[in-house]
């Protein structure tokens, strides 16, 4: 597994030449919110399908 340093290194090398500091930001926030998600998942922090169709219904 990668270290941060080297996961973002290697997803803004795959950007174009053309990318701007919005699309550099955003790649960082993907990665950030993936591996929180995966950290969640490891630590079984999350709800069900049902539980969140229920939460949406408040929405």
């Amino acid at each position: 597994m990668e270290n941060l340093k080297q996961e973002v290194i290697k997803a803004i090398s795959k950007l174009p030449e053309s990318a701007n500091i919005d699309d550099i930001m955003y790649e960082l926030y993907v990665i950030d919110k993936v591996k929180k998600g995966r950290e969640a998942a490891e630590r079984n922090d999350t709800i069900s399908v049902q539980e969140l169709k229920k939460e949406m219904q408040s929405w």
